[in-house]
């Protein structure tokens, strides 16, 4: 049996509200959001599958934690434009936090979704990071890349949040999934905000176990979906994007699904 605790926690680390329990617990909290408040998600165990609501106006989010205390902070002003506007706002929240079913461990899901990822080392899986986000803005973060929101015939605020790459040739992003996983597809939506945009012809996927699959891609709204069979990974990446010949120097990636089972 799983002990659990979610904590609303101002900047200076005082506690504004708390609730404890086993296996499952939910927190209504009575007030409005300050800059520097953050959600800490507590258990006893680490290495352990969970389902996570850290709003009521955010998808469930099913993740793997590798440590007893997760810390979600509260984004803020231009932090906040990659979110759906009515996140985290108002004076009444709704927070859930509950141990993963064993048939929902078992499920053949897309492994990358995380709509509660951050920035750094959170200790709660899947988790994207890049070696570039196009001017630092939230609106071009890796995380965009895994929110579960696939709107890619714009860019800038939600819906259309993407991973930018800054006009980086040698951009690229990695997905960690915290733990062994077999996948059997991997779907690209690359944005096509044309004439924008422009967009990848090719790019490389290199997988934790050394091997790497090469795919080709089109100017397309469309996702671009690749079989590919990988069993024991803990890790992707993609890198070596090769732009089209187009007059737009602007690639972008607006989600990245894989499919398949935890290992």
């Amino acid at each position: 049996m799983a002990e659990l605790g979610i904590i609303i926690q101002s900047e200076q680390g005082t506690p504004k509200c708390q609730v404890r329990g086993e296996d499952q617990i939910l927190m209504v909290y009575e007030g409005e959001y300050e800059p520097g408040d953050r959600i800490l998600f507590e258990t006893n165990e680490k290495g352990g599958y969970y389902v996570i609501r850290v709003d009521g106006s955010m998808d469930e989010a099913y993740v793997y934690l590798t440590r007893e205390r997760v810390e979600y902070i509260i984004p803020f002003d231009e932090k906040k434009i990659s979110y759906n506007p009515a996140c985290f706002t108002g004076e009444r929240h709704y927070i859930t936090m509950r141990r993963a079913e064993d048939y929902e461990n078992k499920a053949y899901i897309n492994l990358a979704k995380n709509v509660m990822d951050q920035h750094g080392d959170p200790g709660c899986y899947p988790h994207a990071h890049a070696n570039v986000e196009t001017r630092g803005e939230a609106v071009f973060a890796a995380r965009n890349a895994i929110d579960g929101v696939v709107a890619n015939e714009s860019h800038g605020p939600w819906p259309y949040e993407s991973w930018g790459i800054n006009r980086r040739d040698d951009a690229e992003i990695t997905l960690e999934f915290g733990r062994p996983v077999d996948m059997d597809k991997l779907v690209l939506y690359t944005r096509a905000d044309f004439p924008h945009d422009n967009w990848w012809v090719q790019a490389t996927v290199t997988f934790s176990d050394g091997t790497k699959e090469v795919v080709k891609m089109e100017k397309s709204v469309k996702p671009h979906v690749f079989s590919m069979v990988k069993k024991g990974i803990t890790w992707l990446k993609l890198s070596e994007l090769i732009k089209a010949d187009d007059p737009s120097p602007f690639p972008a990636l607006t989600q990245i699904e894989v499919y398949g089972v935890n290992g």
